[in-house]
C-alpha cells in the first residue's frame, strides 16, 4: 500500500501523474491539501477543525497542510500502516539547505519518516521553456519505488530528490548545499488605502561543495539525497545499499 501526499495540493498535475505510474504497485491513496500549502513546512493545524472531502475511491482533500494529511491518512483513512509515502511530485525543486527547512513536500516524506513510513519526498525541476515533465519523473519515481517495497532502507531516514528536465545524465547521492536568498518583502496599498505585504524570494544563490544537490543538479543529474529525522543530511559514505539500488535504477530508466 503506497500513500500520497504533497503541497501542491490533491489536484496538482504531479500528484496525479503518480498516481497513475504507481498503479500495478499496489493500492495508491492519496490524502492531500485541498488548495497549495507551498512552504508550510512541519506545520499541524491545532486551532481549528480540519475538513476532509472524499473526493474519489481512495482520494481525500484536506484543510490543512502535508503534515495534517499524513497524520490523518495513518490515523483514520487507511486500512493499514502503509509501505511507502511519495511526497509530490512537487511543481519545482526543493534543492539545499533552505529549501528542505520550508518545503511542505519535504515535510510530508519527514513526518511519514516520524511515523516510521518509508518515505521519499520528489521534486522536478521544469525545462527552459517551463514545462514539467511529470509523465517521465512519475515513471522514474515507480522504479524507485519498486525497488524500497522489495527492500526498504532503515527507519528514521528518507530520501529527497529531484529531478531535472529530461533526458537527465544519470542518479547521484548528493549531499545537502545551500541556497542564499535575499528575502524581498513588497509593500503596497490596498483599494482603501491600507498597507499589505507580499514576502518574495528574491534569486537565491547556490552554494556548495561540487558533490552537494544545488551543484549535481546543474550537471543535468537526478539528486538523491538521504536526510535523517534530526535534521541531518547522511554522508555518501554511510549510503552505500542505497547506492546500490540506485545503480540498479539507473539501468532500468536510462
Amino acid at each position: 500500500m503506497i500513500l500520497l501526499t504533497n503541497d501542491d495540493g490533491l489536484y496538482a498535475e504531479g500528484i496525479s501523474a503518480l498516481s497513475e505510474a504507481l498503479r500495478d504497485l499496489g493500492q495508491v491513496y492519496a490524502v492531500a491539501p485541498d488548495q497549495e500549502k507551498s512552504a508550510s513546512s512541519l506545520a499541524l493545524t491545532l486551532h481549528h477543525p480540519l475538513r476532509v472531502k472524499p473526493v474519489k475511491p481512495n482520494k481525500y482533500a484536506v484543510s490543512g497542510t502535508p503534515a495534517d494529511c499524513v497524520y490523518l491518512a495513518v490515523q483514520r483513512f487507511l486500512p493499514r500502516h502503509p509501505d511507502l509515502l511519495i511526497s509530490g511530485i512537487n511543481h519545482g525543486p526543493n534543492l539545499g539547505l533552505q529549501d528542505i527547512s520550508y518545503s511542505g513536500t519535504v515535510a510530508g516524506a519527514r513526518q511519514g519518516a516520524f511515523l516510521d513510513i518509508p518515505s521519499i519526498a520528489v521534486s522536478l525541476i521544469p525545462d527552459k521553456d517551463g514545462y514539467f515533465s511529470f509523465d517521465t519523473a512519475a515513471r522514474t519515481v515507480s522504479a524507485l519505488a519498486k525497488k524500497i517495497l522489495d527492500r526498504p532502507f532503515p527507519k528514521g531516514i528518507f530520501l529527497n530528490v529531484n529531478i531535472p528536465p529530461p533526458p537527465f545524465k544519470g542518479i547521484k547521492i548528493a549531499r545537502l548545499g545551500q541556497k542564499r536568498y535575499n528575502p524581498q518583502v513588497i509593500e503596497k496599498k490596498d483599494p482603501r488605502g491600507r498597507l499589505y505585504y507580499w514576502i518574495g524570494t528574491g534569486n537565491p544563490k547556490a552554494i556548495g561543495s561540487a558533490d552537494s544537490d544545488v551543484m549535481v543538479i546543474k550537471e543535468g543529474y537526478m539528486t538523491v539525497t538521504p536526510l535523517q529525522n534530526d535534521f541531518k543530511d547522511i554522508p555518501p559514505g554511510q549510503t552505500s545499499r542505497i547506492q546500490k539500488m540506485l545503480e540498479s535504477i539507473q539501468r532500468e530508466i536510462l
